[in-house]
């Protein structure tokens, strides 16, 4: 049978091309956003219009000052986020490609707005908000106009929330005058907060609260209630209820300080400004102060003895890259403190466990098919099973390795993300699609290639067996094994050789099995001497393979709508029919060839844009379950804190299209309706977190839980430490875990 690795290094470069791309984007990528859009002066989605403007009433000459910015305007009841987002969110970014000779500055912030909701609260903009930022025209610049090209992400929230991005691109002339939009602009530069020098004003650090004593506040601020908004995240409970007076011209106030703020200031940059301003867009212009700090900062609070201190430590900082804040992480209930020999010691037994999750069968095939071929052969056995070691520990260290690095750039990514991504699943998709047609017998590679390329698995079983290793891991990283997420966890916060060590040990579990099987004899002589019955064989272990396709299929349709399905499954038809056509010979290879590759090529450039286009996500709405009056509601950080703070208990499924241990366990012991009768009765409310598209509230939860991939089941309750349960649910663990509240 030709290998994996003939499939892999020896198609026809346009099948080899798109096969490697498949393992590479795993690799490397991050995911995409909800919303990705062309270049253009305005992109528009569902919940904002956002335009590129500039105002340059005086042209753009060398040594001028020009003004461009980012209007927002959102759709009722969605808002984004302030440079400090608050309890939640992400700040507004801006990067901009400026030709040589032109700089930008800092985005001049308006003025924000408080958005409590339950104990958390947001800062950010509702209605219309512009974020303006002056551009530097060196004295040097010679051009006659100015290209600018901007990429802006924002993150918009209602009670759900939707990472959003576009392209921008504008010219500015150098001699003409640009001032159409200097009335909005003028209104964002008022809407700023005023500098003011701090003077006799200074802030106290105490226990549990800040002292804040601000003096000489301008005359249109005396006298009024006033918000506080300091511009470091996570030093403060934006939620949590505080005092304010007024003495003369001195305004002060006792501000709750966050028990897992992760920085202790020598300077607090600050701003003040009337609370609850009517309207919407900016909050009224208030007054920024650079205010130095006063004695030493309390200690932070001790952890939960559940979550150890280098691990608690690494979930702030992730929570604060995921969400703009470092507040207050839960309690969390996961057993025994963790060390890292034991997170070793789970990355082993989770790695060797991952080898029964459903996402690794279809591999499974591929090891079968070179277990029996090699049974009379012990050192080509041998070598099979070191050089599949090699595939999969190597993977496992590029993949964590990759996530470490996107994580300490500030990604909020967590494991599986790659299949957050349709052209990683489409590209995987057409792999299983060929690997699949190969074992049915539809093409053989020697049919369809020179003898010489197409003996190159016969010359190279070693590197065969390596890269059926890497696919292996291509399609067991989605899976979260039993043992494996709490050892995933704390690798995010450990020094890089350590976490590296835990990925390369579940690399290792996983491939333990094969390894000892290469080099055990008794297991080749309990295999089945090779003959007619393994073509049989092969042609059956095609289907795991389709049923992964299916499987892909579903989950781009999850991501992409009916359309990327659909595009797709016409491209597989068109890729079927090309492999058969090659295996022809005479003129039927050339011509029904010819008219294939034709056809694959059309559709790519017809309907491929289909396949990597993320559809608009539909309204979360609840699902009903068997029980009357019980459904999964849709999970969001405000809803799941406003649900707390009345007192009720809280179950998360934290969950994913592509994750099929969810899909196993949504559809058994989620749908156990005895189950379901004990958590009605109990009034717990049922929230379900689909992580399916990129998500950085969802991911910045599983951060402070501890972990960095789905299945995630976690029960809530004010005043108790979160529980989090098993990867591989049971009715008796969730009955365990709600006696145990």
């Amino acid at each position: 049978m030709p290998g994996f690795a003939a499939l892999l290094s020896s198609l026809f470069p346009p099948l080899r091309r798109l096969a490697f791309l498949g393992l590479a984007a795993l690799w490397g990528a991050t995911g995409a956003s909800a919303q990705s859009l062309l270049a253009g002066p305005v992109v528009s989605t569902a919940q904002v219009r956002a335009e590129l403007m500039a105002h340059a009433p005086q042209g753009a000459a060398p040594g001028a000052t020009v003004w461009v910015g980012l209007q927002l305007r959102h759709t009722p009841d969605w808002h984004t986020y302030w440079k400090n987002p608050g309890d939640s969110g992400l700040p507004t970014e801006l990067n901009w490609t400026l030709p040589p000779g032109v700089s930008a500055g800092a985005i001049q912030w308006p003025t924000p707005r408080k958005f409590p909701l339950g104990t958390l609260a947001n800062y950010g903009y509702d209605g219309t908000v512009l974020l303006p930022v002056p551009l530097t025209v060196e004295p040097g610049f010679s051009g006659q106009q100015i290209d600018v090209q901007l990429q802006a992400n924002w993150l918009v929230c209602r009670k759900e929330c939707i990472p959003e991005e576009g392209s921008f691109s504008l010219r500015i002339p150098v001699l003409g005058s640009t001032a159409l939009n200097g009335a909005a602009f003028n209104d964002a530069l008022a809407a700023a907060p005023s500098a003011q020098p701090a003077g006799a004003s200074q802030v106290s650090p105490g226990d549990g609260f800040l002292q804040v004593s601000l003096a000489d506040l301008p005359e249109r601020l005396r006298g009024r209630p006033l918000e506080f908004f300091p511009e470091a995240p996570g030093l403060i409970e934006p939620g949590s209820p505080w005092t304010q007076a007024w003495d003369g011209s001195r305004w002060t106030a006792r501000v709750p300080l966050s028990p897992h703020r992760a920085d202790a200031p020598a300077q607090l940059a600050l701003v003040v400004a009337p609370a609850q301003p009517p309207g919407e867009g900016p909050g009224t212009d208030g007054v920024r102060l650079d205010v130095p700090v006063q004695g030493a900062w309390p200690a932070v609070a001790a952890l939960p003895a559940a979550v150890p201190d280098a691990l608690q430590a690494a979930l702030d900082a992730n929570a604060a890259r995921a969400t703009g804040s470092a507040g207050a992480a839960p309690q969390v209930s996961t057993g025994a403190r963790i060390t890292l020999w034991a997170a070793l010691a789970g990355a082993l037994l989770g790695g060797l466990i991952l080898n029964l999750m459903p996402c690794v069968f279809p591999v499974l095939a591929i090891k079968v098919l070179a277990f029996t071929q090699h049974a009379d052969d012990r050192s080509a056995h041998r070598r099979s099973g070191l050089a599949y070691t090699a595939g999969v520990v190597l993977s496992f260290l590029a993949l964590g390795g990759l996530l470490l690095a996107l994580r300490s750039a500030g990604e909020a990514i967590g494991w599986g993300y790659q299949l957050q991504s349709p052209g990683v699943i489409a590209a995987l998709v057409v792999l299983f699609t060929l690997i699949g047609l190969n074992l049915a017998g539809l093409f053989e590679v020697g049919n369809v290639l020179p003898s010489g390329l197409a003996s190159l698995q016969a010359r190279n079983p070693t590197v065969d067996a390596f890269l059926t290793g890497v696919l292996a891991v291509a399609v067991a990283s989605p899976c979260t094994a039993p043992f494996m997420g709490a050892s995933l966890g704390l690798a995010i916060a450990l020094p890089a050789w350590q976490a590296l060590a835990i990925f390369g040990l579940i690399g290792l579990g996983m491939a333990l099995p094969y390894l000892a099987a290469s080099w055990w004899p008794a297991v080749a002589r309990a295999l089945p001497r090779p003959g007619p019955w393994m073509q049989t064989l092969r042609q059956f272990l095609a289907f795991p393979m389709f049923a992964t396709v299916v499987w892909l299929l579903w989950v781009l349709g999850q991501q992409t709508g009916i359309d990327g399905a659909a595009a797709l499954l016409l491209i597989l038809l068109a890729l079927a029919l090309l492999v058969w056509a090659l295996g022809l010979r005479g003129k039927s290879r050339l011509v029904l060839g010819g008219g294939a590759l034709a056809a694959l090529l059309w559709l790519g450039v017809a309907v491929g844009p289909h396949i990597t286009r993320l559809a608009d996500p539909e309204p979360a709405a609840a699902r009903a379950t068997a029980v009357e009056g019980l459904a999964w509601q849709p999970w969001s950080a405000e809803t799941e804190a406003a649900l707390l703070a009345e007192g009720r208990t809280v179950f998360v499924d934290f969950t994913a299209a592509w994750c099929v241990t969810c899909q196993y366990n949504k559809r058994t012991t989620l749908a156990d309706t005895a189950l379901l009768t004990d958590l009605a009765g109990r009034q717990v409310v049922l929230l379900r977190a689909d992580w399916t598209r990129r998500d950085p509230a969802i991911t910045a939860a599983l951060g402070r839980l501890g972990r960095s991939g789905v299945p995630v089941y976690a029960l809530h309750r004010q005043g108790s430490p979160s529980q989090v349960l098993t990867e591989v649910l049971t009715v008796e663990e969730v009955r365990s875990a709600l006696g145990r509240l």
